[in-house]
């Protein structure tokens, strides 16, 4: 009796196993089937662009021998947990990495963020200097500067008006006025050519005229830094130094604001301020360190040498 009942029991096993692996099998398959949308949602997010750019899991179903005839078969739920494990660990891979990406992105975004507060804080120090505040006769010079801003004194010295003599007259005519069609090209050319000639208050009426009236052209900042230059060679270091100082401020990433800087430094040691010169310096290569040619760089520790610099 007690063995007719334990092969009733055996039997009842077997018949019962099928339906028990087959569950099994269909929760298995739910779960590969819920971590290949999640992969597919993670692969949109690495892979904006989508065709042709998702990762297929690299799966290799093991190897298992042949089972024998009458011996039940289990790999199907084997090779499915395999698949399982496989798109868990690479759904960990890949969103460790989409989140390394993101903190790359994060330090990228503060590290650019520190830069503009340096770079701003720089301007902010050059303007709170000695040599950008006025002096006591800058506002019978004419200095316009708003309110609550500064810049480089303009002393006593007053911008020169184009002469009316004939015979000056007669000198200016002689430098010809290019007509390429290009208005700020040839509006620059011509102060060039003024600067050239010696011809200062003429040239820097039309240098001026140039930057207001094409201030983002490329030729802007180069009018802007001759501007400077043109008061300076007119032995008027203070509104050299004003011109200087607004090409450098207004126009930071123009051709010719590393000039600017060095020249403003030449100004200021005309005025007598060979210590403000040497912070001028310092910002030009702090700036610009990297960018300037090497005969500018020899010019810029000549002079500093010359003023003494630290």
């Amino acid at each position: 009796m007690r063995l007719t009942i334990t092969m009733l029991l055996a039997a009842t096993m077997l018949v019962a196993a099928p339906p028990v692996l087959a569950q099994t099998a269909a929760g298995v398959e739910g779960r590969v089937g819920r971590l290949e949308r999640e992969m597919r949602a993670v692969q949109r997010k690495v892979f904006p662009g989508g065709a042709g750019q998702t990762l297929e899991p690299q799966i290799t179903a093991p190897q298992t021998p042949q089972a024998a005839p009458g011996t039940p078969a289990t790999s199907a739920i084997a090779d499915l947990n395999a698949r399982v494990n496989a798109l868990e660990s690479q759904l960990a891979t890949m969103t460790g990495q989409i989140e390394q990406g993101e903190y790359r992105l994060r330090q990228l975004e503060q590290a650019v963020e520190a830069y503009r507060k340096t770079n701003d804080a720089r301007i902010t120090a050059i303007e709170g200097r000695g040599t950008l505040t006025p002096s006591p006769g800058a506002a019978a010079a004419g200095d316009t500067r708003p309110a609550g801003g500064s810049r480089p004194a303009a002393a006593t010295e007053t911008a020169t008006a184009p002469s009316r003599d004939p015979a000056r007259a007669e000198l200016v005519g002689a430098v010809a006025r290019p007509d390429t069609g290009d208005a700020a090209e040839d509006s620059y050319t011509y102060g060039f050519r003024l600067w050239q000639a010696k011809l200062y208050p003429e040239a820097q009426a039309e240098l001026k005229k140039m930057v207001a009236a094409h201030p983002n052209h490329r030729r802007a900042s180069f009018a802007q830094n001759l501007l400077g230059r043109a008061y300076l060679d007119e032995g008027k270091p203070s509104l050299a130094s004003i011109a200087f100082y607004e090409n450098y401020k207004k126009l930071p990433d123009g051709e010719r604001a590393p000039d600017s800087l060095f020249y403003l430094g030449q100004a200021l040691v005309q005025l007598k301020k060979p210590a403000d010169a040497c912070k001028v310096y310092g910002e030009l290569t702090d700036v610009y360190g990297d960018r300037i040619a090497a005969s500018m760089a020899a010019d810029v520790a000549r002079a500093r040498t010359a003023a003494k610099c630290s």
